[in-house]
């Protein structure tokens, strides 16, 4: 199965994003209100267009406070996400191969990216749903 597969089976949402220089309680604020744990950071050159360059997530929310307190929600994102290389996956990977990064990398959402423009973001839960959903899949017709 394919990252595609999974994206396609997801109800049709705007990805959520956040752009490098908003601060910490505007991401909280952003995740809190769509009801997620992750936000796709853009950079902020307007010219740049719909650029990926990093994650933002509860825990970095968690190490901004823990780190320097309350006034780490007046952090800008680009201070707390590293945007030297972009972790990310394409609709073709295989779900194997996302799981693979996220593992390696020690994260649970990936943004799928496709002829340079994001598409999408998959999570470890989107992930396992799907090969729970396969074993039940295989599965059933012995149980018939």
């Amino acid at each position: 199965m394919q990252v595609g597969d999974v994206l396609s089976k997801k109800p049709a949402t705007r990805v959520a994003t956040i752009r490098m220089n908003e601060t910490v309680a505007i991401a909280a604020q952003l995740m809190r209100s769509a009801n997620i744990s992750a936000l796709v950071v853009k950079d902020v050159v307007r010219t740049e267009g719909n650029t990926a360059v990093g994650m933002f997530t509860e825990r970095d929310v968690v190490r901004a406070i823990a780190e320097h307190g309350a006034a780490g929600v007046n952090l800008k994102v680009s201070q707390l996400i590293s945007v030297q290389q972009l972790i990310s996956c394409t609709p073709t990977d295989t779900l194997e191969h996302a799981r693979h990064l996220m593992n390696r990398h020690h994260i649970r959402h990936l943004p799928v990216i496709d002829n340079f423009s994001l598409i999408g973001v998959i999570s470890i839960r989107d992930i396992s749903t799907a090969f729970d959903e396969a074993a039940m899949a295989k599965a059933a017709p012995a149980a018939a």
